[in-house]
């Protein structure tokens, strides 16, 4: 058994731990709720453009936004892998390097590159694939039109004909307990599946559906890519609240061991001196 000075340096070892995950936990409950206000804030109006424009586009003639709905032959993916860039947040970014390494394999025989969005992903899919770019510092000021910079580049790498598929993957955020890691399409643009065909009468367009749609593409892409980091910031701060507190919970029974193995420990301190005494004492009588 350890003696009673190594059992009070391990106890006093796990609380401070305890402390700091505590303290992380409650940061990260605080970061919580303001990105998951975001999210939910944002999410409706994302999915209604992109609907919206799904169906938009399957009524076109093929020539029209044929840019950025032509299906050509994949020889050339890009794969965006939204990661955070800290850790201690679970198996949150190890679950979208998993799903990479899947639609790697998915896409054996062909050129498969990365851009990262995360530090922890760059770190990691660097050794095992070729990363044409990354963006790390996105998070530290995460608006629109930052994202859209970024939306731009990956565009224009479709367009000019560079890769012929780009796929965002990242964790969706459910609840905090819950990410649900997502693959979408990004370029070229997919129609809409439904088992309802989709007719021009739907809308009435002003002006032509034709200059409606090249207008409003862009600006889907920037939402789909802007609605894709808001979900991962939300779903890393869930899973970093989450980890922190199971770190807790197991700090605190580790601590409430340790304190009793140190109680008994002392006991036992304490028994075999009183019997030394006791045997002292018989031994001066005898």
């Amino acid at each position: 058994m350890a003696n009673l000075k190594e059992i009070r340096n391990r106890i006093t070892s796990v609380s401070s731990t305890m402390q700091i995950t505590s303290a992380m936990k409650m940061v990260s409950a605080a970061k919580l709720k303001k990105a998951q206000d975001a999210i939910t804030a944002m999410r409706p109006y994302a999915e209604k453009l992109t609907e919206l424009l799904q169906n938009l586009s399957a009524t076109l003639d093929g020539e029209v936004g044929g840019d950025y709905t032509t299906q050509r032959e994949v020889k050339k993916v890009l794969l965006v892998a939204i990661t955070s860039n800290r850790g201690l947040c679970g198996a949150f970014n190890t679950n979208v390097i998993k799903e990479i390494k899947n639609r790697t394999s998915f896409y054996a025989g062909k050129q498969v590159d990365v851009f990262a969005i995360g530090k922890k992903g760059n770190d990691v899919l660097s050794k095992t694939h070729k990363v044409h770019g990354h963006h790390n510092a996105i998070f530290d000021h995460l608006t629109f039109e930052n994202v859209g910079g970024i939306a731009d580049n990956l565009t224009e790498k479709f367009l000019s004909g560079e890769y012929d598929r780009i796929e965002l993957i990242y964790n969706q955020f459910k609840n905090a307990a819950t990410q649900i890691v997502q693959t979408e399409q990004f370029l070229p643009l997919a129609p809409i599946k439904s088992d309802v065909p989709v007719t021009a009468g739907d809308y009435i367009f002003e002006p032509s559906k034709e200059e409606i749609v090249l207008t409003l593409i862009p600006k889907s892409l920037k939402t789909q890519l802007y609605k894709g980091i808001r979900d991962s910031f939300a779903s890393e701060h869930g899973a970093r609240m989450t980890a922190m507190h199971k770190a807790t919970d197991n700090a605190t029974e580790l601590r409430n061991q340790l304190k009793l193995t140190y109680n008994k420990a002392r006991q036992a301190a304490i028994t075999n001196e009183i019997l030394e005494i006791v045997g002292g004492a018989e031994a001066l009588k005898g």
